[in-house]
């Protein structure tokens, strides 16, 4: 007896489905944004992802894991603008003007979640979970020290007073910053961010 010889769709029942990567990993990004870790279930990341899970564990190792390369997605793409402004070739208060009218125009996309990943996710969390809130809390002390040495280098170009509290001011900004992503997760618009950032460049320090 001739054997049956086996159609196309038997012969490929049984392999993984292919995916690509990098449409996966945004989709995850987005889902953590939007939910926070704790908030996001697995099945939750496989269904956003469409992938099995045994290719979740075979490409992404676990959901921790996934949870970093979220985070260094988010930040290729908020850390572009954000280090863009503040190396921007003009004077300091300009800088931070167009870094605070910035975050209101990112933080209130209308096609992906409102707010700032980093500034909102991990601030409270199970004491399981306590590496990814340090991990958070450290991007945003780097972006903080990133505004301080952007002063720094103003009050040398003579741009700021010479007593001007350098970390005070960079943290005062960082909090703006932060306090902007909370209203816009909370629902605020552009325009309310936009006039909570025009109110927040008037504690600019006074030559």
């Amino acid at each position: 007896m001739t054997p049956k010889k086996e159609s196309g769709a038997q012969r490929r029942r049984g392999r993984p489905q292919s995916f690509d990567r990098k449409e996966a990993l945004c989709a995850a990004m987005r889902l953590f944004w939007d939910r926070g870790y704790e908030g996001t279930s697995f099945d939750d990341l496989i269904a956003a992802m469409q992938i099995s899970a045994s290719s979740f564990y075979n490409t992404f190792g676990s959901k921790e894991a996934l949870y970093h390369e979220a985070i260094e997605a988010y930040m290729s793409v908020a850390g572009g603008w954000f280090f863009s402004i503040l190396n921007e070739d003009a004077n300091t208060r300009t800088v931070f003007e167009d870094l605070t009218t910035a975050a209101a125009i990112e933080f209130t996309h209308p096609d992906r979640p409102t707010g700032c990943m980093i500034s909102v996710a991990a601030t409270q969390c199970s004491p399981s979970q306590s590496r990814l809130r340090d991990l958070l809390a450290s991007q945003r002390t780097q972006a903080e020290d990133a505004m301080a040495q952007r002063l720094r280098k103003g009050q040398i170009a003579g741009d700021l007073p010479s007593d001007t509290d350098i970390e005070a001011l960079a943290a005062f900004y960082g909090s703006l910053l932060r306090g902007m992503a909370v209203q816009a997760r909370d629902g605020a618009s552009r325009d309310r961010l936009l006039e909570i950032a025009r109110i927040g460049m008037q504690a600019w320090p006074s030559m």
